[in-house]
């Protein structure tokens, strides 16, 4: 009989991990790792697996200091994006990896459409997008890319305009 299927959820195991129970503590890393790593190779390309490793150390020496266990998945992918785009800052990769995964394609060529134009925009504009798609605010993106607010606005109005030139270029 498999113990996994009998886990409780990662909300459930959160404050026994936050109490210091190493069991649980497991139990959640292991349970989040999927979301980590889909959030992690959205934002780097070769250095997803070295960027789900620092999230998930990451998100273990700082769970004490969450406060409200509400917001765990909110400060998870904050914590799991902050920790992907220093990672791909690390490995001096220009290349910062895009994959937007929007659940329904109703062309399943656009999500390849999609991919060529943004690998053809610089990193800042790429990161900006993908931040933006993964649902973080001006000032999360701010935060965690370590700019000032009004940057990260330029930047998103720059990277918008960039990306509906290559996807439209008639539209220039």
């Amino acid at each position: 009989m498999s113990t996994v299927s009998h886990l409780p959820t990662p909300l459930a195991l959160l404050p026994r991990a936050q109490a210091g129970d190493e069991q649980a503590m497991n139990h959640l890393l292991t349970a989040i790792t999927p979301y980590v790593a889909r959030l992690c190779r959205s934002v780097t390309h070769d250095d997803g697996a070295d960027a789900t490793q620092e999230a998930l150390l990451a998100v273990y020496r700082g769970l004490r200091t969450l406060r409200e266990p509400a917001a765990f998945y909110g400060w998870v992918r904050s914590v799991t994006v902050r920790e992907a785009v220093r990672t791909a800052k690390r490995a001096g990769d220009e290349g910062a990896y895009v994959q937007v995964d929007s659940g329904e394609e109703a062309n399943p060529l656009d999500a390849v459409h999609i991919s060529d134009v943004l690998d053809r925009l610089s990193t800042s504009h790429r990161q900006v997008l993908t931040l933006r798609a993964w649902g973080l605010s001006e000032e999360e993106m701010a935060q965690v890319l370590s700019l000032p607010v009004g940057t990260v606005r330029s930047r998103l109005h720059r990277a918008r305009r960039r990306f509906r030139e290559a996807w439209l270029p008639s539209a220039a």
